[in-house]
């Protein structure tokens, strides 16, 4: 789907997914560095070529993508603060391994929550993810 919701081509979708991949790109490449980062109402104007109205509704597209890149392990970093946070590309290995350290310390934070809403310990429900993906290989679909 488009962004005003009309169906695109399989083709079409993947050009434009390029062409916003590469904008993006050129774009971060000068956000370098934590205290560099383009807030997501700007960077999307940039990206787009339009302004939003609706923070959260109008700039999903643009966070769909860099979903898409850091799942290709393009490592966009991020950063939330009270004055705004942005996107950003990390400066030095220490910046990229502080922000995976928080991604993986909020990934934690949601599956504890998980946990004991099963009423079991974080080990126990992590072994389980564990053989329910290594199950997941050799089920027929």
């Amino acid at each position: 789907m488009s962004k005003n919701g009309t169906p695109k081509s399989n083709e079409a979708w993947i050009t434009d997914r390029a062409i916003r991949k590469g904008t993006i790109l050129a774009e971060l490449s000068s956000h370098i560095g934590e205290p560099n980062a383009i807030g997501m109402g700007e960077l999307y104007e940039l990206v787009y070529g339009e302004p939003w109205s609706n923070r959260i509704n109008d700039t999903r597209a643009l966070r769909t993508v860099i979903e898409w890149m850091r799942s290709e392990g393009i490592p966009i970093c991020s950063v939330a603060s009270a004055n705004g946070g942005g996107y950003y590309i990390a400066a030095a290995g220490s910046e990229l391994a502080n922000y995976l350290r928080r991604d993986e310390r909020r990934a934690l934070k949601i599956l504890k929550r998980c946990a004991t809403i099963k009423k079991i310990s974080l080990p126990d429900y992590l072994g389980q993810m564990k053989l329910n993906m290594e199950g997941g290989e050799n089920e027929a679909a």
